[in-house]
């Protein structure tokens, strides 16, 4: 193969930030790396995705210990990437929240998933024998749930597909600050293999239109201005919409997957290149957009086997 498969070639650890966003809010990020939200309420804390290993959680853990010692009771599960979620029983919480999509979709191919991220990514599995197994939600919500941390209300909300079929978003709306997930990057390429690119638009319109003042994004620096914010969602609507309108008119034009992948990172490659991860993407994108464009409404599971196969084909 041309290139080190997916990030085999990534190995630099990164300078991990914890931001104060409120009183009530942080955000856990590392330079591109999978974010972490954390919300602290009267009397327990709720951890938002939960880093890849129970050994990388602690360092969370750590984290939260600086700034409280109330009992970290809840865990919110953003969609169900073994990235994120894995990570879960290093904080031994009493509940493990996610929607029922995303519970569907553990149960439908979270090993597989698991195996495809574990090889895909070494370096954000540290300790990767220390992972119990999946993770499992005890409890799962259709839509909307709302929760009081005592006095503080938080929301968990599905506006739409988008990175997947599960996506919820954290959303404190005394405070107007969200927590996207994957919906929204800054500075990092979406990651789009389990994407749904047709819903993706208006679910960053539902987003918008809550009027976050704040976002935590799940890769990139958090968002800490209606600005900043305006600009995350301005630059995930223009990758994922850019990418997948090359790949219609490679499509349209009759061009089979390689050709198709080799003019959309040429033609995203300027604007975008420099965004963290954006080669380790790119196939497994393109590869995505080109099955929803032709055949495959919702995504197919990527397994470690076809991993390997779908880079070969492309990158080989």
């Amino acid at each position: 193969m041309s290139k080190n498969f997916a990030s085999h070639a990534d190995l630099e650890e990164k300078a991990v930030s914890f931001d104060r966003l409120s009183d009530n809010a942080y955000a856990y990020t590392a330079e591109g790396d999978p974010n972490t939200g954390i919300v602290i309420g009267d009397d327990a804390v709720m951890v938002i995705d939960t880093q890849a290993t129970p050994v990388m959680a602690q360092d969370v853990i750590r984290r939260i210990r600086e700034v409280t010692d109330k009992p970290i009771r809840h865990v919110v599960l953003s969609h169900y990437h073994a990235v994120r979620v894995l990570g879960a029983s290093g904080y031994a919480p009493e509940q493990i929240i996610a929607s029922e999509d995303t519970r569907d979709l553990i149960v439908e191919r979270g090993e597989a998933d698991m195996a495809s991220e574990i090889g895909r990514f070494p370096r954000l599995f540290r300790a990767v024998e220390s992972v119990p197994g999946l993770t499992w939600p005890t409890i799962t919500f259709r839509g909307t749930m709302t929760m009081w941390l005592g006095s503080l209300e938080v929301q968990l909300l599905q506006l739409g597909r988008g990175h997947s079929k599960g996506d919820t978003v954290v959303w404190l709306p005394q405070q107007k600050i969200l927590f996207s997930g994957d919906l929204v990057e800054y500075g990092a390429t979406p990651y789009c293999g389990d994407a749904y690119f047709t819903h993706w638009p208006a679910t960053l319109d539902a987003i918008a239109a809550l009027k976050p003042e704040k976002l935590v994004p799940g890769r990139g620096a958090a968002l800490t201005t209606p600005e900043q914010v305006e600009e995350g969602l301005r630059g995930t609507r223009a990758f994922t919409s850019e990418l997948f309108e090359l790949v219609k008119q490679g499509v349209a034009a009759g061009k089979d997957l390689r050709t198709i992948y080799k003019d959309t990172y040429a033609g995203l490659k300027p604007k975008f290149g420099h965004w963290v991860i954006f080669d380790h993407c790119m196939p497994f994108n393109v590869t995505r957009a080109y099955d929803e464009a032709t055949q495959y409404p919702d995504p197919r599971i990527w397994t470690a086997e076809r991993d390997l196969e779908m880079w070969r084909q492309l990158e080989g």
